[in-house]
């Protein structure tokens, strides 16, 4: 297809990028890392961390890895939240030459003994508040080392204690646990700031992160995310925000978790290339906290996905922040809604703009322009060095404006999914493109529109309903909070639409609610069953999980 979508570029951004400049990440790193010495590079609960900090103590990681015997290819599994300890343990593994594997902290033990037995993983960082699970299941593991962590264990002196008295006796938040093999983060550092670190050479094929899907396909698979793929989107981000930031003067916010494909390389990775200081959020489902602590911050950037931006906007103390200094506000990680969009706009005085990608794409695959003054309902254009396409079901390139698959190929691309050739085979195209399961159509201009997953959608009597539609209209109504649209049996239709709504207005009836849809979507696309909760099944980032709905409907 003829790259249309560069008619629309952004001055100053690229057709393609190059990343002959580094090596690997570590390369990328450690210049940042020597640019930006005295800058701060993390903050979390109060506690600042420059770079050149950042510098020494993943050193200090690295050579703590090493000394234990881990080599390069080796995997190392870390299992925490927005901590200063993550970004520490991240780099340090990377700088060993070994690869990480993200572990939600959630994980039940049946979900983290897959992943570590399926990573292979050796080595583990965790914070105390899980160690338990871990417990359950690491002697059907390759883990060998062991490190648990307390929340507070980085913020030193009486903060640090408090945040851990609080953590285990106020909120009792850590339950027991035995693992007589761990050693505290701070032992771990000490132990290898005394051994030292050995430089290890890396280049792009090197693989970086083992990145497990959610596994809502079936089971959980690590897509291998090389050096290559991951400082290609850096890179392409990099240059796709370069016109509109200033290196050494951001502040972003990160209450997305780090161990999420989304947050670690658009806020730790790009918006550490260009020096920026990062406000970590341990618990984002805290409203309150975020807005406490982004009130005493100059915030420049914020990412999120839409339920985020939707839980500020409904705390009336968001309101009251000072935007003066916020410039960049970009969704992703599921469809954001107008309507939300809209009151985000009205109150921050800045566009919710969208990005759009997947964990097989590192994640980054199309962007909004970011000098764009509102919404406009588009997951933007492709970025640099990346063509999309859309096919349908027999593979075949459908005319523009046409709904169909979405279709990525790029340098971004992972190099497989781990130990499953088959599973990769059913995802790529022999052209190198990737199914992304994604529905979707390209206008004129070369922007490209999320319809909705492809096996979200409903079949009403022979007619395509897309949950995303259907959910952002419910969203219009002033008295919803939340809503969420799935299928249901029907023995007249097929199918039918269901909605799943949290109310604002707890006076809200379903016959309102449906006689509102009516007036904004065609018949069959309107609701027939309308279920009120109290709240809504969500993942790790705080998307909506659909499938959980439907096995419950």
């Amino acid at each position: 297809m003829e790259k249309i979508w560069l008619q629309s570029y952004p001055p100053g951004v690229p057709a393609e990028i190059s990343i002959s400049h580094f090596s690997s990440l570590v390369d990328l790193f450690e210049e940042s890392c020597r640019k930006y010495a005295d800058k701060v590079a993390y903050v979390s609960m109060g506690r600042e961390m420059t770079y050149r900090e950042l510098d020494s103590l993943s050193r200090d990681f690295a050579g703590w890895l090493q000394a234990k015997g881990l080599k390069k290819g080796d995997r190392v599994a870390l299992m925490m939240p927005n901590l200063l300890q993550y970004p520490v343990a991240l780099f340090g593994t990377l700088r060993a030459g070994c690869a990480v594997v993200n572990c939600n902290p959630l994980y039940t033990p049946r979900e983290l003994e897959h992943q570590l037995k399926d990573s292979g993983a050796t080595a583990i960082v965790i914070v105390e508040n899980f160690a338990h699970v871990l417990q359950q299941v690491i002697k059907q593991t390759a883990i060998k080392q062991v490190i648990v962590t307390p929340m507070g264990e980085m913020l030193g002196g009486l903060k640090g204690m408090l945040v851990n008295f609080v953590v285990r006796h106020v909120k009792k938040l850590v339950p027991a646990w035995s693992l007589p093999q761990a050693i505290s983060f701070t032992s771990a550092l000490a132990d290898g700031r005394r051994q030292g670190m050995a430089s290890v050479s890396l280049n792009h094929d090197d693989l970086a992160f083992l990145q497990y899907t959610g596994g809502t396909t079936g089971v959980s698979k690590g897509a291998m995310l090389t050096h290559r793929n991951i400082t290609s989107n850096v890179m392409q981000a990099y240059n796709w925000i370069k016109p509109v930031v200033k290196e050494g003067e951001e502040f972003i916010v990160t209450a997305l978790p780090l161990y999420h494909i989304f947050a670690l390389t658009a806020n730790c990775l790009t918006f550490l290339m260009i020096g920026a200081s990062n406000l970590l959020i341990a618990n984002p489902r805290d409203i309150p906290g975020f807005i406490k602590e982004w009130r005493k911050y100059p915030i420049t950037v914020v990412t999120g996905v839409n339920t985020l931006f939707n839980a500020l906007l409904n705390n009336a103390e968001f309101a009251g922040l000072d935007f003066s200094t916020l410039k960049i506000t970009l969704g992703g990680g599921m469809a954001v809604q107008a309507p939300v969009a809209e009151r985000w706009l009205a109150v921050t005085g800045v566009p919710l703009l969208q990005a759009y990608g997947l964990t097989e794409t590192s994640p980054a695959a199309t962007m909004n322009p970011l000098h764009m003054k509102a919404f406009n309902g588009s997951i933007g254009l492709p970025i640099s060095s990346t063509e999309v396409v859309i096919r349908d079901d027999a593979g075949k390139d459908v005319t523009l404006g046409q709904v169909g698959e979405i279709c990525v190929r790029g340098p971004q691309v992972m190099s497989g999914y781990w130990k499953r050739p088959e599973e990769t085979a059913n995802v790529m195209f022999a052209d190198g493109f990737l199914h992304t399961g994604d529905m979707g159509y390209i206008d004129p201009k070369g922007f490209v529109f999320l319809v909705d997953r492809k096996k979200d959608m409903i079949l009403v009597s022979g007619f395509n309903v897309y949950p995303n539609e259907v959910e952002e209209v419910v969203a219009m109504h002033e008295g919803v909070a939340e809503a969420a649209a799935i299928g249901v049996p029907d023995e007249v239709t097929g199918e039918a639409v269901k909605i799943f709504v949290v109310r604002k207005d707890p006076m809200l009836t379903a016959e309102v609610l449906i006689a509102h849809c009516r007036k904004h979507l065609t018949g069959y696309k309107v609701p027939k069953q309308v279920e009120f909760r109290a709240d809504l099944p969500r993942t790790n980032v705080g998307k909506i999980l659909r499938r959980a709905l439907k096995e419950g409907a």
